[in-house]
């Protein structure tokens, strides 16, 4: 029996300011609200937008701290963690206050260049180094931890950027949360405490817009990476994806041993690979839960769509003044490890 009455889902929210909760305050005049969740080097960002033509509100100093919690009315509201403020914008009429603020734990210096070179280290304890350097938590993972690095200067170079080189060189994920600076491979489905990720089924029916994609511009069949022999002065290579390719992407670092141009090379020919499809969805009812990294499979597309196993790369909520929560998924192609057929099909296409 269908109730005639019953009312659509609210949105619900809980917004705290320096440790005061200003969500009574701010429901009736926010306009929206917006949070990206990424990963990499992009810090999670939380855009405020509010009505302010009565001039009810102060404007937020620089560095203040949100606190956000997002979800459904009558259900367990989802921490999404503090942030901080980093752009306030008013404008009118009628009049408008936009906050921006990124997550509290990306701190500026962290964003500083530096110089250093570094020797002889594993990948863990350079990533646990500069970790303790800004207070934080490093989690990495283990087929990560002990990678040997012979050598690698950080030139010039702030320690975010660093970080994403080195993650880009061994196709990882590096991200600061609440204290926590991750790095693990892209793609493995397990938090950072190695709890495995449930894979996200979605249908076409829960969505009200996507947008498929592929590339044609990095369509490359193979990987090269040189590398220098200490003992014999004479430069090398390594090549993934095959000898015989012709369709071959160069990386321009020298590497200092064969297991470092290998790694990076791997690294570069799933980056490359995964690039080549992509997929937007916009789910019609917001789901705080879900968050970069998770695994995810869909169906009532085309077949090509269906056929591939996705993986979260971006994640946007977004809750408007009418009560409205949306949130828009960018997936990537997933490195599932039970099967090689989705980059075997990019390749056998052209694509």
């Amino acid at each position: 029996m269908t109730d005639s009455t019953r009312k659509q889902p609210l949105a619900d929210y809980r917004i705290t300011l320096d440790g005061r909760d200003l969500s009574r305050l701010i429901a009736p005049r926010l306009m929206t609200l917006t949070l990206a969740e990424s990963r990499a080097d992009e810090s999670d960002m939380l855009d405020l937008v509010i009505d302010d033509s009565k001039g009810t509100f102060a404007i937020p100093k620089r560095g203040a701290n949100i606190k956000v919690m997002i979800g459904w009315v009558g259900e367990p509201l989802i921490d999404k963690g503090t942030f901080t403020v980093d752009e306030v914008e008013h404008s009118g009429a009628p009049d408008i206050i936009t906050i921006r603020a990124r997550s509290a734990s990306m701190t500026n210096a962290m964003h500083e260049r530096r110089e250093q070179s570094w020797h002889g280290q594993t990948l863990g304890s350079i990533v646990r180094t500069v970790a303790s350097r800004h207070s934080l938590k490093a989690a990495v993972a283990d087929v990560l931890a002990k990678v040997a690095i012979a050598h690698i200067d950080q030139t010039h170079e702030s320690d975010m950027s660093f970080l994403t080189r080195l993650a880009k060189r061994y196709d990882a994920v590096m991200n600061v949360k609440d204290l926590n600076l991750l790095f693990m491979p892209i793609g493995t489905g397990k938090t950072a405490s190695g709890r495995a990720l449930s894979e996200l089924a979605l249908t076409r029916r829960d969505g009200d817009q996507h947008r498929y994609h592929i590339a044609q511009r990095e369509s490359y069949a193979a990987v090269r990476a040189h590398w220098h022999s200490n003992g014999k002065g004479k430069r090398q290579s390594v090549v993934i994806g095959g000898e015989n390719n012709h369709n071959v992407k160069v990386l321009p670092e020298d590497y200092p041993r064969e297991a470092e141009a290998r790694a990076a090379a791997q690294a570069e020919f799933a980056r490359v690979q995964s690039s080549q499809a992509t997929l937007d969805y916009t789910l019609a009812r917001g789901r705080a839960e879900l968050f970069p990294e998770l695994p995810v499979t869909v169906s009532g597309f085309k077949p090509d769509i269906d056929d591939t196993p996705w993986l979260v790369k971006k994640v946007t909520h977004t809750i408007t003044g009418d009560a409205g929560f949306s949130t828009a998924l960018e997936l990537e192609v997933r490195d599932d490890p039970t099967t090689d057929r989705h980059r075997s099909h990019f390749r056998r296409s052209g694509r």
